[in-house]
């Protein structure tokens, strides 16, 4: 059944299937997907760990955050959007930082589109006030476009092309299914003149890289809906050209009982384990800025619990901000819609 749906892709595609193709059906297919169907938990009971798994601070930072920047705009009340909720658990942080009175005055909108998460969710969070949709354009209606916006591990769940440097060449990357199920990578295409691999600047032959072209069409369909308001985004990744310093093989990954898998592991278990690669914040900044927004600020996810929690929360939950793990490797990105409001503090 999963063979015979792949082989109709492969199909569809003439015969080689993009790896973003491949990604996206393997991640978000609503019966065959990672995420559509067959995931379990995130945390200890799933394949994978998230920092708002691992401890509370996060959410305690996001609040903090969001607090700030309600005030600096003049809202009488918080509208607060969470893009891909996980399990639930930043949102319950978050909302206990907040308290109950707070919370009286918040409007908690989560937008996600894994069912099998947003129920999790809908366990966790019920009776806290917390709506979900299933659309940012929904949600941004629901608000009128004012809204303070999140995510957390979001982009790197978005499929992402692959390619690899080779003596001709830039060349995409793809997989063939042979009649019995084997799969072979393959170039999808000749040399690609494409003047973004110049942005990374010079890299060996046999180099590969990933771009996460499926995430910005998704930030054009809703990005006419928000006129007011901040859009923090935090992922693992980096600018470029830094993002693939010493690192020949790209960022691309999966994720199964919590082991990190790479190389030919990532086309095992079609469905039944996590796909990533680190994302390339250069191009988020720029893809915003097309969009109109202004990059307010990028900064490691380290700096951003220092700026918004307090001594307290550094030294019961240190593991999030060592400079050697998470609190280097992840970013945090602050954008918000320009020619409406002054540079946030």
């Amino acid at each position: 059944m999963l063979l015979g749906f792949l082989l109709r892709i492969q199909e569809e595609c003439g015969g080689t299937i993009p790896f973003q193709r491949f990604m996206a059906e393997a991640l978000h297919h609503p019966r065959f997907g990672y995420y559509g169907a067959q995931i379990a938990d995130v945390g200890a009971g799933g394949d994978f760990s998230t920092s708002a798994t691992l401890s509370g601070r996060l959410g305690s930072a996001i609040a903090s955050w969001a607090l700030a920047r309600s005030a600096e705009l003049g809202w009488k009340r918080l509208p607060l959007i969470e893009i891909g909720a996980g399990n639930g658990e930043l949102a319950s942080a978050l909302l206990r930082r907040l308290g109950w009175f707070r919370r009286l005055r918040t409007d908690y909108l989560i937008v996600e589109s894994s069912r099998v998460l947003r129920a999790r969710q809908e366990r966790l969070l019920h009776r806290r006030g917390v709506t979900w949709h299933d659309s940012v354009e929904s949600a941004l209606g629901a608000l009128g476009g004012r809204a303070l916006i999140f995510s957390n591990e979001l982009v790197d769940a978005f499929p992402c092309r692959l390619f690899e440097k080779t003596t001709d060449g830039w060349r995409e990357l793809g997989v063939t299914l042979s009649p019995e199920g084997s799969l072979s990578e393959c170039f999808v295409a000749n040399a690609l003149n494409d003047p973004w691999f110049a942005t990374l600047g010079p890299l060996p032959e046999g180099q590969r890289v990933e771009r996460h072209d499926s995430y910005r069409p998704w930030l054009n369909s809703w990005s006419a809906f928000w006129r007011e308001g901040a859009f923090l985004t935090i992922d693992y990744g980096d600018e470029a050209p830094t993002l693939y310093a010493r690192r020949p093989g790209g960022s691309l990954r999966a994720y199964w009982r919590h082991r990190r898998l790479t190389g030919n592991e990532v086309y095992a278990r079609f469905g039944k384990q996590d796909l990533t690669a680190d994302v390339n914040f250069s191009d988020l900044i720029a893809w915003g800025q097309t969009f109109h927004w202004r990059a307010e600020s990028l900064m490691t996810q380290r700096d951003f619990l220092r700026k918004w929690t307090t001594a307290e929360h550094e030294a019961k939950d240190a593991f999030l901000a060592l400079e050697e793990g998470a609190g280097e490797a992840f970013k945090v990105l602050e954008q918000s819609p320009e020619g409406k409001l002054e540079r946030f503090k």
